[in-house]
């Protein structure tokens, strides 16, 4: 699994109560394992989301999402208007988990490198 892109970091001033999400493993193409807790899902131009808050670095992840009778897969959103307009809907959804939200750079995981 790919870590592609995530929406806020170190900056964001607010806090997540781990205790109580859902916590899966991804792995990541150069085989790390990252424990991430489910923040939640949502949907956006009738495709579904999953938000995903990264144990370690607390960065929030979003990834596409499908579900069926097997389980769910999570892929990366690969197209920048696709992720922008996915991390507009998250910030609507999910504004409450952020005190003092101003702006937030969108930030790839190539650019940290």
């Amino acid at each position: 699994m790919d870590r592609d892109k995530h929406i806020h970091d170190e900056n964001c001033q607010h806090d997540h109560n781990h205790d109580f999400m859902d916590i899966i493993n991804l792995t990541t193409e150069d085989g790390e394992e990252v424990e991430c807790g489910i923040i939640g899902t949502f949907e956006v131009e009738d495709k579904e989301y999953m938000a995903l808050l990264d144990l370690e670095t607390e960065d929030v992840l979003l990834f596409a999402y499908t579900e069926d009778e097997e389980g769910f897969e999570l892929a990366p959103i690969e197209d920048d208007e696709e992720f922008d307009i996915v991390a507009e809907a998250y910030y609507e959804l999910f504004d409450d988990e952020f005190d003092d939200y101003e702006e937030y750079e969108f930030e790839d995981e190539e650019d940290e490198e």
